[in-house]
């Protein structure tokens, strides 16, 4: 009884081994993608008109551009470099080295809200995905249905990036202590991995491969049709040109003017078909920023910075939120391995705990600093608040190159608020492209988004005293709260005034020690500045298609579904035969093979493996299900076979399997 044949185990673990491979990613490298061309060369191609110009190739254009591409002839503009060949961008152990980088091609761009709190937007091929910690997760159902959008069609496209640059994370000692605090501390169930939104404990989807290299959304245009599709880097749209003479008819627009790398105007216009159109996919503070440099916005803003009026619209730059962030700093004995985003828990109370850890310094590095969720920027603390302004960052950063390297030994526990709540407003500061507007996102404004804060800081508390971070402190105990609290409020760095009672008051601990996650959204809402299509209210030929359309953050991290936005609104557009090639049916059919030999095998065996798993106290994995009857919550397939589901089920055997075999008699 319990016995386990030798052979039935090797041939468990080859058949494992071999489904799971077979839901590797396409091997990517750059030569699938088309050209990326500077801006300058525009001038050197002959005139020609696009039916579809996008600007800002990041999170949402990249997967536009690749769509639309399939049957119409578009042009996309980014404003940044390529994120190719920058080792900062893709590899994962300098991550945090990219948001400190403020050399003239940096990915990125530093900014200040008037809250007080450092920020920065992506000035890259990509965008945010060039530039974040990589966590993927999908929005929860919910999210989907009040958004409006077509449930079959949103669990359609989400897959289509996954299959591409998403990965499974190796959990890290740090993480894996975070997932077993979570569940001790009561934020389950346990869903393993999973890219659904989830009440409970999980470990979520990454685009750093095994090899710890980044995939951007930027890969995603080698899916597009290269022979309708340019991409122009380095050009910067500073303003949407319209036709305004024809009475009595909405404004139209007709192309975009940009400035090249070099400083030089140029146009871009669109086809004379009535469907041609301009899509604005610049970001939460470049899509309502250009929006008011076209003449689209309050008038009185207008006004003041001498702008002709396009039409008035007194919602653009409104409705600004940032989901604030409060990070617990845990010093440690030793250096814990660097981790970005890979566990997170979905608490009941409106707050996600997740966690990073580690010191990464490479000699390739072009400065030491690691951005602010790292404990070196603790050390910013010796300046004095009114000075911590983003020039005293940069030399702080190259100052400290002597340094203790003990100094940055730590790791962070982190509660993220659900929605924000709280909003706030975006305002030119000039008429400068390049130039950052002012915005203010009044966190914890509305008192509920400061009681989830507080619920979230108590559940790391509880974590905390479940002892599984104790082997990573310094004296092998851990801290009392009180302790760890004084410690974060220097590891937190903003501009906001400290308070005596910050280590007391954990409402005044939220207040304090609020940093930013980069889930900054809204400025051009729907049903405000655009419609249920995403079409700019009052003028023609004119879409936003991202992130500054959304009331609330989706999910625990929004690349996944700013990302699908990109692919599912154009998809509307295309006929059924161009969104679903052969290829893709062929496909479906060959898994679809794959699946019934899955379910057909893993039967066999089944039993056994389970009684084996009994007896070593490892817990069972749920039974496959029928692949028909494996649905997400927004009622359609998760993807055509279960591969997400599979992936995972499979990884839980493998280990199962080896550690049944290392502990039971075994007979050939």
């Amino acid at each position: 009884m319990g016995l386990i044949n030798r052979g039935v185990f090797f041939k468990i673990l080859a058949f494992l081994c071999f489904i799971r491979s077979s839901q590797g990613r396409n091997h990517f490298t750059t030569l699938d993608l088309p050209p990326l061309l500077k801006a300058s060369s525009f001038s050197r191609i002959q005139h020609e008109a696009y039916d579809y110009i996008i600007v800002g190739g990041g999170t949402a254009g990249c997967p536009l551009a690749a769509t639309l591409s399939q049957k119409y002839k578009v042009l996309l503009l980014e404003r940044g470099g390529s994120p190719y060949g920058n080792r900062n961008i893709s590899h994962l152990e300098n991550f945090h080295i990219c948001l400190a980088d403020d050399s003239p091609n940096s990915p990125s761009q530093g900014f200040i809200s008037t809250d007080g709190v450092i920020n920065a937007r992506a000035k890259v091929l990509g965008g945010g995905t060039s530039v974040n910690a990589g966590f993927y997760s999908r929005a929860d159902p919910s999210f989907v249905q009040d958004a409006g959008w077509d449930a079959e069609l949103v669990n359609q496209s989400y897959p289509w990036i996954e299959e591409r640059i998403v990965y499974w994370p190796n959990i890290t000692p740090w993480q894996a202590a975070l997932r077993d605090g979570l569940l001790e501390a009561g934020v389950s169930p346990y869903n393993g991995y999973s890219y659904d939104h989830l009440f409970g404990t999980k470990v979520g989807g990454t685009i750093f491969d095994e090899a710890g290299y980044r995939h951007t959304a930027a890969d995603l245009l080698a899916a597009g049709n290269h022979n309708n599709l340019r991409v122009l880097l380095h050009a910067s749209v500073t303003r949407i040109i319209f036709n305004t003479e024809q009475e009595h008819r909405k404004p139209r627009t007709i192309g975009v003017e940009f400035k090249d790398e070099n400083g030089g105007q140029q146009h871009a216009f669109l086809t004379r078909n009535r469907d041609s159109e301009i899509i604005i996919s610049a970001g939460a503070i470049g899509s309502p920023q250009l929006l008011l440099l076209s003449g689209i916005g309050p008038r009185k803003e207008l006004k003041k910075h001498n702008i002709s009026v396009v039409l008035r619209n007194e919602h653009v730059g409104k409705g600004m939120s940032d989901n604030p962030m409060n990070s617990i700093f845990i010093p440690t004995k030793d250096a814990p391995k660097q981790s970005l985003i890979q566990t997170v828990g979905i608490t009941d109370g409106g707050a996600f705990i997740e966690a990073s850890s580690g010191f990464s310094q490479s000699p390739d590095s072009i400065q030491c600093h690691h951005g602010i969720m790292s404990a070196e920027i603790g050390q910013l603390s010796t300046i004095p608040p009114k000075q911590r302004n983003l020039d005293a960052v940069k030399k702080y950063v190259h100052k400290k190159y002597n340094l203790p390297k003990e100094v940055f030994s730590g790791g962070f526990i982190l509660s993220k608020i659900d929605g924000p709540l709280s909003t706030g407003n975006l305002v030119l500061v000039d008429t400068d492209i390049n130039s950052n507007p002012t915005v203010t996102f009044n966190y914890f404004q509305h008192p509920k988004d400061l009681s989830r804060c507080v619920y979230g800081i108590k559940t790391i508390e509880r974590i905390l005293k479940t002892n599984h971070f104790t082997n990573f402190t310094l004296n092998g105990g851990g801290y009392p709260m009180e302790v760890v609290l004084n410690m974060s409020v220097t590891a937190n760095i903003n501009l906001i005034p400290k308070h005596t009672n910050d280590s007391t008051s954990m409402e005044q601990f939220c207040r304090d020690t609020v940093v930013t996650i980069w889930h900054y959204h809204g400025g051009c809402h729907v049903g405000k500045v655009v419609d249920q299509q995403y079409r700019v209210i009052g003028v023609s030929g004119l879409r936003v298609i991202d992130g500054s359309t959304l009331f609330r953050s989706p999910g625990t991290n929004p690349q996944a579904t700013v990302m699908m936005m990109g692919r599912a609104c154009p998809r509307e557009k295309l006929p059924q035969n161009e969104t679903r090639s052969s290829q893709g049916h062929q496909k479906q059919h060959d898994l679809a093979t794959i699946e019934d030999g899955r379910v057909k095998i893993i039967a066999a065996y089944s039993a056994a493996i389970r009684s084996c798993l009994l007896r070593v106290g490892t817990p069972s994995p749920p039974n496959p299900p029928a692949v028909q009857q494996r649905r997400s919550h927004g009622g359609g397939m998760i993807d055509p076979v279960g591969e997400v589901w599979w992936e995972h089920y499979s990884k839980h055997l493998v280990g199962a399997a080896h550690r049944c075999y290392a502990k039971s008699p075994t007979r050939d």
